[in-house]
Parts: structure tokens; sequence; C-alpha cells
């Protein structure tokens, strides 16, 4: 094992619409060390999610080659990637992705339970006390407000222990202040647990706190200037 956590190289994502060939993503080059925290930056429709979906497995690039942890995941089937990312990756989305027929310990305890883990529970409940959700443990999303939703899955994914923590616009359905709250419990989370994080945002305060930023724009990545 490498210091390289996550490279990916000559990475191109084409999509056919009706009429023509859409280019999202354009011959992307990108390393990341294991530790680091990265910010993918870029105005919307360049390519950002796109971007971090391949880096994390969740689709695949049409030209190039993406390895996680010394894996090739582009060489994978969908089923070894989505075991690799059990293995390895936590997520935090824009929109929660919380299942509402499920309390917030229930919650945070399902991948951990989905992996066999017998302390799914207990772990869950250490995770949301350090959100600070103690007392809101048996609710529900709906009873939650969207600060409140956040946390709960800031907590699952740092209750799996990732080696890798893909957030893309962990704040971007909050408003400003709760926002403030929510990236700094993420960014502390992610300092203690000592994983790699790789953040889309277009906030450039979100951005300025990590250890490096690039650009995408029309599909290309660059340094941030």
């Amino acid at each position: 094992m490498t210091d390289t956590i996550l490279r990916a190289e000559h990475v191109s994502k084409r999509v056919q619409t009706a009429d023509h060939e859409l280019t999202i993503l354009n011959d992307v080059s990108l390393q990341v060390n294991l530790g680091e925290s990265l910010a993918i930056i870029g105005p919307s429709g360049a390519g950002k999610s796109t971007l971090l979906g391949l880096l994390a497995g969740l689709d695949t690039p049409t030209e190039g080659a993406i390895w996680m942890a010394d894996q090739e995941i582009t060489a994978m089937s969908e089923e070894g990637r989505a075991a690799t990312r059990a293995n390895f990756v936590g997520f935090v989305f824009q929109t929660f992705q919380l299942l509402g027929s499920l309390t917030a310990l229930e919650n945070v305890a399902l991948p951990m339970e989905l992996a066999g883990d017998q302390d799914a529970r207990e772990k869950a409940q250490r995770f949301l006390d350090k959100v600070g959700l103690s007392q809101r443990v048996g609710h529900y999303p709906k009873q939650l407000s969207g600060g409140e939703q956040q946390r709960v899955a800031i907590a699952r994914a740092f209750a799996c222990q990732p080696r890798i923590l893909f957030a893309d616009e962990p704040t971007g359905n909050l408003d400003r202040a709760t926002g403030a709250k929510v990236s700094d419990l993420l960014f502390d989370l992610n300092e203690q647990s000592d994983a790699t994080l790789i953040l889309v945002t277009h906030e450039q305060r979100l951005a300025d706190r990590c250890d490096r930023t690039v650009v995408i724009d029309d599909g290309r990545l660059s340094l941030a200037a």
C-alpha cells in the first residue's frame, strides 16, 4: 500500500443524448493521498458530482482507470465495486439519504448491521452522542430539522470507520448558520478519524478548510488559483 489512497488516470465520461454525445468529464487525472482533504469546486453543471461518483465507484467512466487503495475499481464488476465501497467508503449527501421508516439510531446502525457487525446499535448510539443527538435517537427523519438530519447522516458515515469519506454539497440544503455548524462537525470528526475527505462544494469557505482544492470547469480539471 502506498500513501496514495485514490488515483484517477485519464478519466472521461460521455453520455448519449437524443441528438448528440455530451462530454461531462474530459481526460481527468487526479491523485489523493491517505489522510488528505480535497475540495472539488466549480460552476453548476461542470461535472463535480459526476467526478465524485466515479471516484467512489458509483459509476464507471467511458475511458480511463481509477484505483482505490491499490485496487482498480474500474476493472471490477458492479458487485466488486459495492464490496470495495463497503470496506473503504462513507458518504454524506446534500439530500441526507435517510430512510424515513427508520429512527435516527436505526439509520446509523443499518449499514453496520448489513455488514454483520454485532455491535452496530452500540456504535450508532456512540456516534449519535458525538454529533449531539443523544436525545433524538428514537426520532424519525420527519421529526428532525434539516441540520439534525445531516448530523444523523454524518454519524452514519463515520460510524462505519471509512478510509475515504465522500461529501457531496453537505451543507447545500441548510441555511448558513446551520451549515457552518454541520461543516464544523464534519471536519472535526474527519480529523479524529484520520479519514481521507473528498468534498464537492460550491462554498469557498468549505473549500478553504481542505488541504487542497481542484477546479472542474467544462469537464476539465485544474488546480485552484
